[in-house]
């Protein structure tokens, strides 16, 4: 592959990468530390992640335990869990704070896999929109430097073969994730 796709290669690859942490934090009714990456807790004044104030572990395959370093980071967590969009209604004893996951309906497992589908969808056409880019790119370029048709139609046809290889990637994560979440 010519080297003047690489960028756009990074790019597909970022856009993989974000669809595959966007499912990390889908719950499949097993509990799933990164569900909780992208909350923040007020820690002194400086919104930090949880996993920076707590120690954060999997007893159980339905239980998430988050055991905060300091006492007072108790209520902090309980709070931005509860302000948080994961669904789940945390239980602290004052040290510890449990999050239970319940059993998945089969009407909330038909409802993520649409989601995980619709998810996937986006992705391939921000990867084809990112084709576009390349060919675009390629054909300006092209004309400046006085590049071939035949090479500029080469350097077209790599970037089909990239995307045709990164929506394959994709099909596969949202193949993944839909056989987990429908799996009982």
């Amino acid at each position: 592959m010519d080297s003047r796709l690489n960028p756009f290669q990074d790019k597909m690859e970022k856009t993989l990468n974000n669809l595959e942490e966007e499912y990390a934090g889908i719950r499949a009714g097993r509990a799933n530390p990164h569900i909780l990456d992208k909350l923040r807790v007020d820690y002194y004044g400086t919104p930090s992640p949880i996993q920076s104030v707590a120690n954060v572990s999997v007893p159980e395959p339905r239980m998430i335990q988050i055991q905060p370093w300091e006492a007072s980071m108790v209520k902090e967590i309980e709070k931005a869990i509860n302000c948080s969009d994961i669904g789940i209604n945390p239980t602290n004893d004052g040290k510890l704070i449990r999050l239970v996951f319940p059993e998945l309906t089969e009407e909330r497992r038909k409802d993520l896999a649409k989601d995980i589908k619709k998810k996937g969808e986006e992705a391939k056409v921000a990867v084809r929109n990112i084709r576009r880019d390349a060919i675009d790119s390629i054909k300006k370029t092209g004309k400046k430097e006085g590049i071939s048709e035949d090479e500029i139609k080469g350097l077209e046809d790599d970037a089909q073969k990239l995307t045709d290889k990164f929506v394959a990637k994709v099909d596969a994560a949202v193949d993944a994730k839909c056989k987990e979440i429908l799996t009982v």
